[in-house]
């Protein structure tokens, strides 16, 4: 986690929405980057570098192939970003990663995963979906439903492979916060895997601070945590302009205290926003919404007092 802003910060960019059928979130880095990301993080004292964006083609110009939709389009682009992403950390600036779908975390988890030979690195992953379908157990074939389970090992070759031949990440080092929307087969393999999952009946039953926190502590054992943010999990009253909007989700402060308490937790190297879709959205609200959250994670307090 940057401190006081001496950890210069990378914005890198994926406009991708290969990974699903709903169009519009290869617009969402544009939409942050229009809500200002850049100028806030400046404010909180971060030397902010904006990298650009992966070369991403457009569904119309690739293959939809049956089984899995784009397969081909979506590796190479996930290819690209884990090159950058094991260069972004190498070079010793925090990385944020702005999607695009989810699909681009095969890309960013196995980039920074590698990037340092011999650190374990955990994943903190906050959404309204488990995204942890295989191809067998997807009932769209959308890459969007499958990157944990690529980046854990599980799925096709093509999308484990990226970055390194095996998984880049273990079971026990994974947790899921917020999770309220999960297909049939994914919840027996989330099962056998003995992924750690909060679901939002956890945060209703036991309060956000007290699963995050749970969440935290889980992760001991880590060198580095990426955190990886679909803005799906926050309700879609408050976010409406996402790829896969679910009723039910994080309100506007527990969102906030969820970044919050990992900032003051300091676990956190590396983050993806991903899922901000501007076409579904009001007068870029989400993307607002994502830029708050982000200064969050990186330092914003409501007010420095002595503890």
């Amino acid at each position: 986690m940057p401190d006081n802003g001496r950890q210069p910060v990378g914005i890198f960019g994926v406009p991708m929405d290969l990974g699903q059928d709903r169009r519009g979130v290869d617009m969402g880095p544009s939409a942050i980057r229009y809500a200002r990301i850049e100028a806030c993080l400046e404010d909180l004292g971060h030397r902010v570098t904006d990298l650009g964006n992966a070369g991403v083609p457009i569904p119309e110009t690739v293959v939809a192939e049956t089984e899995v939709k784009h397969l081909a389009a979506v590796k190479r682009v996930c290819e690209e970003v884990s090159d950058r992403a094991a260069t972004i950390v190498s070079e010793g600036m925090f990385p944020i990663f702005l999607g695009g779908d989810h699909a681009i975390a095969i890309g960013t988890v196995s980039g920074v995963a590698r990037s340092t030979s011999g650190d374990r690195t955990g994943v903190i992953w906050v959404d309204a979906h488990a995204d942890f379908n295989t191809p067998e157990t997807s009932p769209s074939g959308n890459i969007h439903g499958m990157p944990l389970a690529a980046i854990m090992g599980l799925g096709h070759p093509d999308l484990v492979g990226i970055g390194t031949p095996e998984a880049s990440v273990s079971t026990e080092d994974v947790v899921i916060i917020g999770l309220r929307s999960v297909d049939v087969e994914e919840k027996r393999l989330l099962r056998e895997a003995g992924v750690r999952v909060y679901t939002m009946k956890d945060i209703d039953a036991y309060g956000a601070a007290r699963v995050v926190r749970s969440a935290i502590k889980g992760l001991s054992q880590v060198d580095r945590v990426h955190l990886s943010f679909d803005l799906d999990v926050v309700d879609p009253e408050i976010a409406p302009g996402v790829g896969t909007p679910v009723r039910g989700g994080l309100t506007y402060r527990e969102a906030h205290l969820l970044m919050e308490l990992v900032n003051e937790a300091g676990i956190i190297s590396s983050l993806d926003v991903v899922e901000v879709n501007p076409i579904l959205d009001i007068k870029n609200g989400t993307a607002t919404l994502a830029v708050e959250l982000v200064e969050s994670l990186m330092g914003r307090r409501i007010i420095d007092l002595p503890r």
